[in-house]
Order: structure tokens, then C-alpha cells, then sequence
């Protein structure tokens, strides 16, 4: 018997099989994929040790809506390259999985997973929209612009994903002037990819960033005319770009022209307001959100108190206080953190430690709120008390938190221990020194007396000193009667500012306490803020009074006095501190 001649089966090659994979997945074939992947199954060549028939796998599944089987391929291969967890990275992104895709990434930082193009291109999946989609966020993570760039210039087809993914990380890391090139780019590439809402949020954003009103005038129209979807990130991304490009009216306009607001919306203006100083607006806008039934968030409280502590508006900071602890928010830190920076620019510091002891989750915005709120308030020892407890709980200080230290070594006259904290503790902690400690140490030599080492601290020390300092200088001379000296500062003061009242008031009280009554070229200020307070408040009740000008003898010293007659409390907040007169004393210790 003649036996039948049999036909070769084909047996596709690694080249053949990854194709017929990449086909399966753009066209989400999942049965053709599967048979595929049963034949190599079949076949033995389903190695966890292939990585690239792996990736495609990945790919495929992922495509197909199957991302439980593409984690299970990824999770049991052996070795991987940048293209396995950037291709199970695009399926989640694919799929909304956000917060998977950022544990893939910490995943792959312990992994010390190697960053480059080289597998990718190998394996044909840099052409592939998603891959490059993952590669952008992940070079990110990294904090590895070149890489990201390097996306672009392997797949110069890519598509408006990975430009919108590539302006973000351009404006997330601060390279300004690197976001303004890359949207020439991509206003070259406009006829190929018309921009969407994303685009324009960053470009909005962009433009927020460099303050450039025109730029943003001229994208707002190039909006209109296209007509993209004016969704809520736009809009308020939008009124964040009027905003900090300080164009009020055209960023009321704006919001009162848009159909649909949310609370992002109006946290924006409120925002927007806020930073240009406009704290009547942001609180009349409450009365309109509640009006327009729209529930504040936490974000949107902060705004409220920030406005309030601006305007040292207690009673309505109060009320703001009601309306967060009916609405469950009394655990949010960052309204813990404004609550307690309002109180203490109201003059509350009590009720600010109230806040700042019932917190269940201090960050280091809570710590320093407190310590700044002290150090303003002229307690150094409860300021220097609250740093060491933020030590001991071992949450990292930083800037800002210093210059409330230093500050409160300034009160307190502990030079060594301000020495030590500039010169030791902040180089052992990285922290960079600036202006504003330096400013501190002017201070604290000051207080001690010690001013001709603060003026050639401030005359040796290579910094760009400001008339605060110089004019913390000219105080201390004052206080100290060292006329001769504050002279000389009140010159260098003059040659920065000739218009600096203040220092021209303090100078002129210089000249009439050593009885140079031909110096005398600034009169006293009557004290009808305080006579009025007395007149219309009940008795016993505390007295606050906001001063434009630094405190100066002749208001200290009568208002110690009228507070041990008149048996009050009197909080003065000047330009610099807040005073508290209580039984003929100040909580200054007559330093001011």
C-alpha cells in the first residue's frame, strides 16, 4: 500500500509569531490571538524566559480586555524589560486603572528596572501608541526628561497622547522654558493632531505658569474658534490663567458666561481671586455659592480662610469653622492647617492651639503653621517647644519651619543656639540658607545687644540684604540708644528706599529722644483706634487693632498703659508681629 504523501504543516518562526500577536492585538482578535498563544504553549516556546513573545502576549491580552491574564503572564516571567511593564501599563491606563499603574511603577523603581529604548525597538512595540502612551508617565516617574523626549524622536508619528503626556511632564517638573518650545512643536503639528481639552488645560496651564496674558488671550480664542468641548478642567483651567495673569474682568466674564459650574469652578475664582490680594470677593462668592447649592469641599474652605486671616475677619472665619465641623471635615489637614494659620492672624493663638492639639494627622504644613504662628505672636519658648516636639515625632523640617526657629531664638536672646541651628542643623539637613534666616540672625544679635556683630554679620555676609533687615537693624539701635550707628544704617535704608516712611518716622524719633529736635521730621500718631475700641466694645472684652507701620515707643508705651487701666486685653498686629498688652505688659518684652 502506497502510503499518502503528507503536506509540511507550516511552523511559524519568532518573527512570524510576534507579527501574527501584534495583528491579534490591533485588531483585538482575541480568538486568533489565543490560538496563537496555544501553539506556543503546544509548541514549548511559552517561556518565562521569552521576554519579547511575553511582551506581545501582554499586549495582546491587555488589547483584548483581558488584563487578569495579561497580570498573570507578567507576573510569572523571570525576567523583564521596560516594554513588559510598559505594555501592562498601557492596558491598565486603558482600562482606568489608575491606581495599578502607579504600584507597577514603584514596582518597577525597586526593581531598578533599565530605562531605555532598546527592547522596545526590537520588538516593533515602539510603534505601537500605547506603548509609547506608558513610556512618557514612567520616564516621568523618574524624573528622566531625556527619556521622554527620546519617545517622540523614536516615534515621530506618535499621537496627541504622548504630546499631551509630554507638556505635562515638562510642566510638573518646571522646565518653563523647555513647555514653551515643545508647544511650538506641537502648534506645528496642528493640522496632523487638533488639540483636545487635555491639550488645553496644560497650555492654559503653561501660560498661568510664565504669567503670559497674551499667550493666553490668543489660545482662549483658538478655543473658541475650533470649538473643543468647554468641559470643567477647561474652564477652570482657564480662569486659573486670567487669574494668575492678573486679568480679573476677564476672568469674571468668563465665569459668569459659563453654562455649568461645579465646585472646581468655583474653588478657581475663589483661588484666582485670593491670590490677587481680592479677600472681599472670595467672601462675597460664599453667599453666591450657597445661593447656587453648590457645597463647598475642603479646597474651598482654605480659600474662605485664607481670605479671612487676610482680612482678619473673625467673626466670619468662625462661622466657617461651624459650617466645617456640621460638614465632617474637622479631620481634613489642609483645613486644619488654614484654621490654624486664620486664628493666629486674627490674633487667636489660643484657639490656633486648639486646632493644632486635635489633629489626628499632623504634615509638616501643620508644624510649621503653629511655630509661625507663635513666633509671630512673640512666644519663643512655646515656638522653640513646638519644634522640638516636631523632632522628636520625626517629621523632616524644612525652610520655613527655620525661620520660625530662628525667629524664636531672636525673642528669646539664644544666640549659641540660633548659631547652631544656621550653621549646623539646617547644612545637616540639606536645607539651603536663606535671606529670611539670615534676616533672623540680624535679630537675635539685636536683642542681645550685640549690634556692631550684626552689622558686620549683615556688611561680611554675601547676600542681597533688603530694607527688613536693615531697617531690624536701625530698631535695634533705636531701642538700644546707639545713635550714632543708626545714623548710618538709616542712610544705607534711605539709599535703598528714599520714600521708606517708616524709616523716616523711627529716624525722626531717633532725633527727638537724644533731643535733636531739628531732626524731628515726622509727628506722633493719635491713638483713636483705641479710644474708639473702649468707647463701642463691652467692658472686659478683648481689643485687636491692625497697625500698617512697625510698632514704635510712642504707641507701646501708652498702650501698656491704657491696658493696666482699663484692665484689657490689647492685640496689635503691626507689619512684622502681633503685640499683646495685658496688665501694662507686653508679650514683646518691650522689644519691638
Amino acid at each position: 500500500m502506497v502510503s499518502q504523501i503528507q503536506r509540511p504543516m507550516f511552523v511559524p518562526n519568532h518573527t512570524e509569531i510576534r507579527k501574527f500577536l501584534k495583528v491579534s492585538a490591533d485588531s483585538k482578535n482575541l480568538t486568533i490571538g489565543k490560538t496563537i498563544h496555544a501553539h506556543l504553549i503546544v509548541s514549548n516556546q511559552d517561556s518565562r524566559d521569552n521576554v519579547i513573545e511575553r511582551n506581545s502576549l501582554i499586549n495582546l491580552y491587555s488589547k483584548c480586555g483581558e488584563i487578569t491574564i495579561a497580570r498573570q503572564l507578567f507576573d510569572r516571567m523571570r525576567k523583564r524589560n521596560v516594554v513588559s511593564w510598559g505594555s501592562l501599563m498601557a492596558g491598565y491606563l486603558h482600562h482606568g486603572l489608575a491606581s495599578e499603574i502607579i504600584g507597577l511603577c514603584r514596582n518597577m523603581m525597586r526593581a531598578n528596572s533599565v530605562m531605555d529604548h532598546g527592547y522596545a525597538l526590537k520588538s516593533g512595540l515602539i510603534f505601537h501608541q500605547y506603548v509609547n502612551n506608558a513610556l512618557v508617565p514612567m520616564y516621568s516617574m523618574w524624573s528622566n526628561l531625556k527619556g521622554a523626549m527620546q519617545v517622540l524622536y523614536w516615534a515621530p508619528r506618535s499621537d496627541l497622547c504622548t504630546y499631551n503626556s509630554i507638556l505635562n511632564v515638562l510642566l510638573d517638573h518646571g522646565y518653563m522654558r523647555k513647555a514653551f518650545e515643545f508647544l511650538c512643536r506641537l502648534a506645528a503639528e496642528y493640522e496632523r493632531l487638533e488639540w483636545d481639552s487635555i491639550t488645553y488645560v496644560n497650555i492654559f496651564g503653561l501660560c498661568s505658569r510664565l504669567g503670559d496674558l497674551t499667550l493666553g488671550q490668543q489660545i482662549h480664542s483658538t478655543m473658541l474658534k475650533t470649538g473643543v468641548e468647554l468641559d470643567l478642567f477647561v474652564g477652570s483651567s482657564v480662569i486659573d490663567m486670567y487669574g494668575k495673569c492678573g486679568e480679573i474682568s476677564s476672568m469674571r466674564n468668563f465665569f459668569k458666561g459659563l453654562q455649568t459650574k461645579n465646585v472646581g469652578t468655583w474653588t478657581a475664582i475663589l483661588a484666582a481671586y485670593l491670590q490677587n490680594e481680592c479677600f472681599e470677593e472670595v467672601l462675597k462668592l460664599f453667599l453666591e455659592m450657597e445661593l447656587e447649592h453648590i457645597l463647598p469641599n475642603e479646597y474651598t474652605f482654605a480659600v474662605f480662610l485664607h481670605s479671612c486671616a487676610g482680612l482678619s475677619a473673625l467673626g466670619f472665619g468662625n462661622s466657617l469653622h461651624a459650617s466645617i465641623m456640621k460638614m465632617g471635615m474637622k479631620n481634613h489637614s489642609i483645613v486644619s492647617n488654614i484654621l490654624i494659620h486664620m486664628y493666629s492672624r486674627c490674633g487667636l493663638i489660643e484657639d490656633a492651639c486648639i486646632v493644632f492639639t486635635n489633629m489626628t494627622c499632623r504634615d509638616v504644613i501643620s508644624w510649621n503653621s503653629m511655630i509661625t504662628g507663635y513666633s509671630h505672636h512673640g512666644l519663643g519658648s512655646e515656638t522653640l517647644a513646638v519644634f522640638h516636639e516636631m523632632l522628636a515625632a520625626k517629621e523632616q523640617p524644612n525652610y520655613v519651619t527655620f525661620v520660625g526657629a530662628l525667629s524664636a531664638c531672636a525673642l528669646l536672646g539664644r544666640v549659641n543656639e540660633g548659631f547652631y541651628y544656621l550653621n549646623h542643623m539646617m547644612r545637616e539637613l540639606g536645607i539651603e540658607q536663606g535671606l529670611e534666616h539670615y534676616t533672623c540672625i540680624v535679630g537675635l544679635l539685636d536683642r542681645a545687644g550685640r549690634l556692631d556683630d550684626a552689622e558686620n554679620f549683615m556688611r561680611s555676609t554675601p547676600i542681597k540684604w533688603d530694607i527688613v533687615a536693615w531697617r531690624t537693624l536701625l530698631n535695634a539701635c533705636y531701642v538700644h540708644h546707639n545713635y550714632h550707628l543708626g545714623n548710618r544704617v538709616a542712610e544705607t535704608v534711605l539709599h535703598l528706599n528714599p520714600e521708606d516712611v517708616g524709616t523716616c518716622i523711627l529716624l525722626s524719633n531717633m532725633h527727638a529722644r537724644a533731643k535733636r529736635w531739628d531732626g524731628v521730621v515726622a509727628m506722633r500718631n493719635e491713638k483713636l483706634a483705641i479710644a474708639y475700641a473702649l468707647l463701642k466694645t463691652p467692658p472686659g472684652a478683648p481689643i485687636r487693632i491692625i497697625k500698617n507701620l512697625r510698632m514704635c515707643d510712642d504707641c507701646h508705651s501708652p498702650v501698656k498703659f491704657i491696658s493696666k487701666v482699663t484692665n484689657r486685653l490689647i492685640i496689635v498686629r503691626d507689619v512684622n508681629r502681633f503685640h499683646s498688652f495685658r496688665e501694662g505688659c507686653c508679650s514683646c518684652a518691650d522689644y519691638w
